[in-house]
């Protein structure tokens, strides 16, 4: 429930600007910045993905998928941010990100636990192959994505109209 949590709220932070967030247009930028292309489809994509997986998580519902896409998300933060700093998060580095990655798939190892609706409704998927699949698939679609973004970026003398024009700023 905690990280699951925590992911609603740094969902909400880039959708919505809220809890201190920068909102669609911060998150545009952010984009822009680490060759995520088009930015807007993509803000808000991370934006829906970190929010809707982490209230999968807190319900408990589809565990293996809903970690899966934050695996992803985590994945393609230390692509494009944080691996180029070192692993500790004290110079940005991609430790933390590697934390939530490790906590997400030790979750699908074990299950989301009695009080889900999937044990409610008998459907809990767990395990070391579960865990695996997750954390496999979550690599797979950060490489699709960065993938993506840097071959839809914009060419030298292009101009990016996906980008709020106070994004120099």
């Amino acid at each position: 429930m905690v990280i699951g949590s925590l992911f609603v709220g740094h969902g909400a932070q880039k959708l919505f600007g809220w809890f201190g967030g920068s909102g669609l247009d911060g998150t545009d930028r952010v984009m822009a910045a680490t060759q995520m292309y088009p930015v807007r489809p993509n803000s808000i994509a991370a934006g829906l993905t970190e929010a809707g997986c982490g209230a999968l998580l807190v319900a408990g519902i589809a565990t293996p998928a809903a970690a899966a896409g934050l695996i992803g998300v985590m994945t393609t933060a230390i692509r494009t941010v944080h691996g180029k700093n070192g692993p500790w998060n004290s110079n940005s580095g991609w430790e933390y990100n590697a934390v939530i990655i490790a906590a997400l798939t030790a979750l699908v190892d074990s299950g989301p636990g009695s009080p889900s609706f999937d044990a409610a409704r008998g459907r809990v998927r767990s395990g070391p192959g579960w865990a695996l699949g997750a954390l496999i698939a979550g690599m797979a679609a950060s490489t699709l994505a960065t993938q993506l973004g840097r071959r839809n970026a914009p060419r030298s003398g292009e101009a990016d109209e996906a980008v709020p024009s106070d994004a120099a700023a």
